[in-house]
């Protein structure tokens, strides 16, 4: 069962890849995949239970899934230091604007559920 479920991460994964780079999206083709498998679960084709089984052996091994990305870091280094100031900019803005964007959305759930509204 388990190797049921994580062909369907992996399939889910390959799906979006393909379709973002048949459609040169600007989105990176992993997070089309987490979002063809979140409509999967949402719409019942598969069981939540044998996906999340699936998943944690995946996240129980994600350090190992890392040395890859810190290879590539290590091999573009020079690259990373010849655009820190644009790479910096970046994090810092995006890191303030995912902070604002959270309070915001969470006052306006607050309040909902001030008012005593599910929905």
């Amino acid at each position: 069962m388990t190797i049921k479920y994580l062909n369907v991460i992996l399939v889910s994964q390959l799906a979006g890849e393909v379709l973002g780079v048949v459609t040169n999206a600007p989105i990176p083709g992993p997070v089309i995949g987490m979002a063809f498998l979140f409509l999967a679960l949402v719409f019942g084709r598969f069981d939540g239970e044998g996906i999340d089984f699936a998943a944690r052996g995946l996240l129980s091994n994600l350090g190992l899934l890392f040395v890859p990305a810190g290879v590539g870091v290590m091999v573009h280094l020079p690259r990373l230091g010849a655009e820190y100031p644009a790479i910096g900019a970046a994090l810092i803005v995006s890191t303030v604007v995912t902070i604002a964007v959270t309070g915001v959305v969470m006052q306006s759930i607050a309040r909902r559920l001030d008012k005593g509204e599910t929905r």
